[in-house]
């Protein structure tokens, strides 16, 4: 499991920095389940997880929203019978932070748990 975990987000607002394409590249070998995508040229952190039916993939849904509330960061989320798609991204900074990173090692944790 990624190092990020045991991580804690910080407070991020308007102007704080963006991780540079290094960064962002280092941090991907640590969750390399995630892709950067860019949309409306805005890079954005994603992936989709995959569930044996509709009532996993609500229980992931939920547990993540915990996660969300708990870390005061709401990731997108979109759901359906057997996935859950979650996409990170700081929406103040319109961009990347390390909190997004943090997030996402936080919600594969998650779904490792969900599946034992």
């Amino acid at each position: 499991m990624s190092g990020l975990v045991n991580e804690q987000c910080s407070a991020c607002r308007v102007g704080a920095p963006t991780v540079t394409e290094t960064e962002a590249r280092e941090l991907l070998l640590e969750i390399p389940d995630w892709a950067i995508v860019t949309v409306k040229d805005v890079p954005q952190l994603k992936r989709e997880y995959r569930f044996k039916n509709f009532a996993a993939a609500l229980a992931f849904v939920n547990a993540v929203g915990e996660l969300a509330e708990s870390l005061q960061h709401h990731p997108d989320i979109t759901f359906g019978w057997g996935y859950a798609r979650i996409v990170w991204y700081t929406h103040k900074i319109h961009g990347l932070h390390r909190n997004d990173f943090v997030c996402a090692a936080k919600s594969d944790q998650l779904f490792e748990q969900n599946q034992s």
